[in-house]
């Protein structure tokens, strides 16, 4: 008899805290109560249980970001003021605390994953993190929730060799800085052109350089790109690098704003688009790195479809098993 698996989603009601300001701002408290009111009237509702997360510690941020960066932050926030750098990077008082418990989410899905390889393991967070430099911040993204996951990963758990997986519709910065002179660390990302979105990076004849020559991969799509061309690069150049690769655990950074009435890419998904992600992913984790696999939530900011879309997700990784 075969045992269902069941999703383990690692969230905190302390997220909502995070002020962005309201008005314009796209990163609002509300993207995360609508994918759990989707979730509490779900069909998966039954094989969903939620777990709170443990702020991460000062070291583990350090495994990326500098020390500076870290004093810088808490500072800003504690002056009171409004954002960093730039006003995409909002910040309110309670800013500081809430991106170190973000940064901690996926810390908190290592270690259950390491207990149980067969759960399913999706993090609600906020805020973001794929575009976080080491000292600095981009893109409404403060600590790189997914590059700190794989450091602990690799130094608590000794699995070495992580592949971080992003279909955001931006490319991940952040990650690519962290990981691509790093042999044991494998990057694919799938995303919009750098020619016409935000932050201008991800270009296809990037590949890594010295130890980590060949272990990144950019997929920059066109704008219009529907779910063919995203269908096409998981399945071709994707599947075989990872099958070069042979990854022990899988990150991957689950972006949504790819969809097709999100305004927030040019890039034309429709929602069912993500439960076929999730349903391939789950497939090669089971065959590559026996199910060791978290994802991240990342972007995704239309607020009538992200729910829709994290449930068509979190379903095609359920469906390994069926």
């Amino acid at each position: 008899m075969t045992v269902q698996r069941r999703i383990t989603v690692v969230t905190d009601p302390q997220y909502q805290l995070h002020d962005t300001g309201g008005g314009e701002h796209p990163e609002v408290p509300e993207r995360l109560q609508v994918i759990a009111a989707r979730l509490s009237s779900s069909q998966i509702l039954g094989r969903v249980d939620i777990v709170s997360p443990r702020p991460a510690r000062r070291s583990e941020l350090m495994a990326f970001h500098s020390e500076s960066w870290l004093f810088r932050f808490e500072e800003a926030v504690l002056s009171g003021r409004t954002y960093i750098d730039h006003p995409d990077n909002q910040i309110g008082y309670e800013s500081y605390t809430i991106a170190v418990l973000s940064a901690g989410v996926g810390l908190t899905a290592v270690d259950l994953v390491e207990q149980d390889s067969k759960k399913v393991l999706f993090c609600a967070t906020r805020p973001p993190g794929h575009h976080a430099e080491p000292a600095r911040p981009y893109g409404f993204c403060f600590f790189n929730n997914c590059v700190i996951a794989a450091r602990y990963w690799q130094r608590t758990h000794g699995r070495e060799r992580i592949c971080v997986l992003d279909f955001d519709a931006h490319h991940g910065n952040g990650i690519q800085t962290a990981f691509e002179e790093d042999g044991d660390t494998l990057y694919i990302s799938i995303h919009e052109h750098p020619s016409f979105s935000y932050p201008g990076t991800g270009w296809a004849n990037e590949h890594g350089s010295g130890p980590g020559k060949g272990t990144v991969l950019n997929l920059p799509l066109s704008p219009g790109s529907d779910d063919d061309s995203v269908l096409a690069a998981l399945d071709g150049p994707v599947l075989s690098l990872l099958n070069q690769f042979k990854p022990e655990a899988m990150v991957i950074a689950a972006g949504f704003d790819g969809h097709r009435i999100d305004d927030m890419s040019g890039l034309r998904y429709s929602t069912g688009l993500y439960g076929k992600i999730g349903r391939r992913l789950a497939v090669w984790s089971d065959r590559l790195c026996n199910g060791r696999l978290i994802s991240i939530l990342e972007g995704g900011y239309h607020l009538p479809v992200l729910g829709d879309c994290v449930e068509s997700y979190l379903c095609g990784l359920l469906k390994s098993d069926t």
